[in-house]
């Protein structure tokens, strides 16, 4: 496969380096651009990850660039037809997501004015917490059509369902196929009625109060990462579900996906950013798909929209 583009990822974190030596290892880039406003660490672990090339057989080249508050070191990303916002603080043991929510805005403000400038025409996937906010935010602050920006959190979320199910139950976890949507927080959807197992319904295989136990699993699946690791956050699969979303944009493949993207109409919700499926190709959302709820489910999802809609109105201003 032919390698063609750019790609940028924003905060050399665990979460955006991951991320970028996962990208880069796609070998699908011409260039992968990580930055980090730490001195000399996105340089640092760029040139590491390059030295893994003769090792992982990948061709692409990965650059590092210091960046400061005030835009230096930015012009790095020029041309990148995907910028992924990693940067902002992670969670600490007690913290929701919501708890970041003052910093995090002031961050995702200035990275995204930064790629306004510098690389315009890019697809925009935010990771940053509270993702529905940030998302929002993002997409306010950087003027982009609703299409090109697009948040991380129903692929994060749906991983760690399957893998509850697949753990559950004792089977591959390719066997499984799982859906949540919602916001990526409290007000989280998994959706049951989407689950099979080997194409037998999970409702088949497992009692109602076992279902519930794992959807709560689900919901606070990030939560119980934090409290086992005490200094961070998880980002083994995080970064693998940005780095597909980013694959999915950069190849135009247009697969469905858990995202949280731009509601208006659909499941009768309007003007929010809320985790749906959704159809990706290269200009980020090519379509919303709906599909059939039950009720509890539909009734769950209108909800997460209104709790969403007001922390997004609140967090413009920020």
């Amino acid at each position: 496969m032919a390698r063609s583009g750019k790609v940028t990822v924003v905060g050399a974190g665990f979460y955006g380096s991951t991320t970028a030596q996962r990208l880069a290892e796609y070998d699908i880039f011409d260039e992968v651009v990580l930055t980090d406003i730490v001195e000399g660490k996105p340089e640092g672990l760029a040139l590491d990850m390059s030295q893994s090339r003769p090792i992982e057989g990948f061709e692409t080249k990965v650059t590092g660039q210091t960046t400061t508050p005030a835009g230096d070191g930015y012009e790095a990303i020029a041309g990148s037809g995907i910028v992924i916002i990693t940067a902002g603080l992670p969670r600490k043991p007690g913290m929701s997501r919501m708890d970041l929510i003052g910093v995090n805005a002031g961050i995702v403000r200035s990275v995204t004015e930064q790629v306004v400038k510098h690389a315009p025409e890019a697809v925009l996937i935010v990771v940053s917490n509270p993702l529905d906010e940030m998302t929002a935010l993002a997409a306010k602050v950087s003027q982009f059509p609703a299409q090109r920006v697009i948040g991380q959190a129903g692929m994060l979320d749906t991983a760690r369902f399957s893998y509850f199910v697949a753990e559950r139950l004792g089977v591959p976890v390719g066997s499984v196929q799982t859906l949540t949507l919602g916001s990526h927080g409290d007000t989280m959807v998994p959706v049951p009625s989407a689950c099979q197992v080997d194409g037998t319904a999970l409702a088949d295989l497992l009692g109602a109060d076992e279902i519930s136990a794992l959807v709560e699993r689900t919901r606070n699946g990030g939560a119980e990462i934090v409290g086992l690791l005490k200094t961070g956050s998880a980002y083994y699969a995080p970064s693998a579900a940005a780095a597909r979303m980013a694959r999915a944009v950069a190849l135009d493949t247009g697969l469905v996906m858990p995202v949280c993207t731009w509601v208006d109409g659909q499941y009768g919700i309007s003007g929010v950013y809320l985790g749906v499926e959704a159809e990706i190709g290269a200009t980020g959302i090519r379509r919303v798909v709906e599909r059939e709820l039950t009720a509890d489910e539909l009734a769950g999802l209108r909800e997460a929209a209104d709790a969403v809609r007001a922390k997004q109105s609140d967090v413009a201003s920020l």
